[in-house]
This record gives C-alpha cells, structure tokens and sequence, in this order.
C-alpha cells in the first residue's frame, strides 16, 4: 500500500514521527517510562499549569456548570463563565470583543476560510505555522507566501485593498517576532486588513503580559484580526479571536468551526479565566524566564550549531542533519533533558533543530544541568 511506502521512507531519511507516551507532565518535569526527566519541550513558559488556583476554578466550575459544555453556543453551550471570560480578556488585551475557540488550529481556519472569498488576495509569512498555511490553502482566496519578516517581499506583492496579510508574533520554531510596526505600515498604505497570531508571545510579552504588539509599542487596534491560545503561557488549552465588535459578530453567525463545535467545558473556561488574573500580575516571572533565555545562551554559545537570534522562550539550535539531530535528542534524553527534535516539513529540509524551550518555572540549576548535556551530546 502506497502509504507504508512512504512511511518507510519517512523512517529511512530520519522524518518518521513516533508519539511518545508521557506518564505525568508537572511544569518544568515530566515522566516516561518510569523515568523522570526535565522539561525542555513544552510551552508552559510561566509555570501556570501547576498553579493552585488554575485547578481551584475549574473544580468550582465543575460543581457549578458541571464537566462540559454539552452544546454548540449558539444552542445552549455559551454559558456565564464563557462570557466573564470573553469580557476579561477583552479589557486586557483593548479589543472590542472577543470569540473563544477549542484551539488555535481552529481559531485559524474559522478566520481565514469564513472572511476571504474568491475575489481576495493573502499574504502569509513563509515561516506562519501549519494551522495558518492550511487555512490559507483552503481557502478560496488567492494566497502568496513572502519571505520570512521581508517587508520588502511583501510590499512588492501586495495589492491594494484586496485582503489579508497575515503573521505571527513570536515564530514558533525560530522564536523571533514579526515586524509589527512594519506590518501595519504596509497593511494602512495598501489599505488591507492585518491578522497577528500570538501563540507564543501572549502573557510572555509586552506590559501585564498583553503580547507582541504591546512589546514593540503597535496599538490594538492597528491589526483588525488577533489570535491568541491559552495552551502557551496560560497553562490551559483553547484559544480566542479578538477584534471589532463587527468582526466577531460576523464570525460567530459564519464560522463553522465555531458553530459546529460544542463550546469550551466551563471548568477550562474558569481555568483561562484564573490564568488571565494572574498572568497580568507576572511579571516577577517574565523577568525570571528573561534571566533564563540570558543564561542558556551564554552557556550554549560555543557549540558548534547554529543558534537562532531570539530573544523569547523558544530557543532554537540548527543542526541541520536529520538523524543527527534525532541522535542528539535521544542523547539528551539519556542525560536528562527532554528536549523537540524538529525535522522536515515543520521546518525547511537543512535545518533540522533542537528545539528548546524554557520556562520561569526553571531553576539556574535546570538551566546549567541542559547547558551541561548539549556539550556533553555533541557528535564524537
């Protein structure tokens, strides 16, 4: 059958995945096999899916709301906790309204697919995540990829007011952050609209943990289309598209994803909810996880790869061979450190990376014992 062939071949060239089962997953560690190993491949980025009072709402909502939604929202799913928490993260973030999804995969599409018809135009950065190309793709829209944060690529495919350009905040395999100040020049000039999906800068960036645009000083309401997940550096999982109040009309009367779907269970929406609270009041923790992205990099800085140019959580080391980096991982393994393995089509063919990522819940000690086992897993 033709698709064991392929896997075969997957598996020859150092491509074919494997799910691994993890036994128990606590912030900065996890287990597997019996074995406990330091996490240095999830994306809890401040430690919140171990806080207290994450698991304390939920069990409240639990007993008030009960375990699941049990409906799509437009029928009798969106209950009051949905709409507490819609509010909240509406006055955090400045936007006029806001519309909760069970993922970023599918606050992507429900976007893309729903707003752009057959007679618009999409630009998407060649590096935006798999959930954005696949919607891009999807859709009717006519879409062009330009070079990674080039804004001149972009500008000289642009057409006015034809529809969307589309990027990520904080890349999510290279770590570093868009151009939004360029961005939104060029979406204002060619009078197109803009989306930014903040994944993996929403709580880490910016003032009370508001994201990218607020890091690099772009108003709210110069990007018409936000996503952002709760899955990162909230602790929970689920996502969320903000923007006008027309828009999000717009996408609860027209997204299928969201119409179609039963809602978030109550006890993940109180869990969000708690998270927001205390993601605003973080910053002793962004400041810590900071420290630890300065250290790692010191530490790592004589390895013989290539270590990307991010200053965010996600700190990606090229090793460009597929197998080698796969050898790498299992060594590190051996050693302690759980750390991604990212192989081609995540990432282009040549750059095949350890992807590390740290997290405030990390101790100086985690940190020097990873800096440690990356010396120690290199090539003989």
């Amino acid at each position: 059958m033709p698709f064991n062939l392929s896997l075969t071949e997957r598996e020859a060239a150092g491509l074919k995945r494997s799910l691994p089962v993890i036994e128990r997953v606590l912030g900065r560690q996890l287990w597997a096999d019996g074995k406990g190993y330091l996490n240095f491949a999830g994306n809890d980025y401040l430690g919140l899916s171990q806080a207290p009072e994450l698991g304390a709402a939920a069990e409240a909502a639990a007993r008030e709301f009960g375990v699941g939604a049990v409906a799509s929202p437009l029928v009798v799913g969106h209950q009051a906790i949905h709409r507490e928490l819609e509010s909240e993260l509406a006055d955090w973030l400045g936007l006029e309204a806001v519309l909760l999804f069970s993922s970023g995969f599918s606050a992507n599409q429900a976007v893309i697919k729903t707003l752009l018809g057959k007679t618009h135009w999409q630009w998407q950065d060649r590096l935006n995540h798999a959930s954005l190309q696949e919607a891009g793709a999807l859709s009717p829209a006519r879409m062009q990829r330009f070079a990674h944060n080039d804004l001149a690529a972009l500008a000289a495919k642009i057409r006015p007011g034809a529809g969307l350009i589309v990027s990520e905040g904080v890349f999510s395999m290279d770590g570093d952050q868009g151009d939004w100040h360029g961005l939104a020049q060029v979406a204002e000039q060619s009078r197109n609209w803009l989306m930014i999906d903040d994944a993996h800068g929403l709580g880490v960036l910016g003032k009370q943990g508001r994201g990218t645009l607020s890091e690099q000083g772009v108003a709210a309401d110069k990007v018409q289309v936000t996503m952002g997940t709760f899955g990162k550096a909230l602790g929970v999982s689920g996502a969320f598209v903000g923007g006008s109040r027309a828009l999000i009309e717009y996408l609860h009367n027209h997204a299928r994803s969201y119409v179609y779907s039963t809602h978030l269970p109550p006890p993940q929406a109180a869990a969000i909810l708690a998270a927001v609270r205390l993601v605003q009041e973080a910053d002793d923790q962004r400041e810590q996880l900071r420290e630890r992205v300065r250290q790692f990099r010191d530490g790592v800085a004589s390895l013989p790869f290539e270590l990307l140019p991010s200053a965010t959580a996600i700190q990606p080391l090229i090793v460009g061979d597929e197998s080698r980096t796969l050898a790498m991982a299992a060594q590190l393994r051996e050693l302690g450190c759980w750390v991604g393995a990212i192989r081609p089509p995540t990432v282009p063919t040549g750059s095949a990376r350890l992807r590390i990522t740290l997290s405030a819940a990390h101790t100086r000690a985690d940190i020097q014992r990873l800096v440690d086992a990356l010396h120690r897993s290199l090539p003989r």
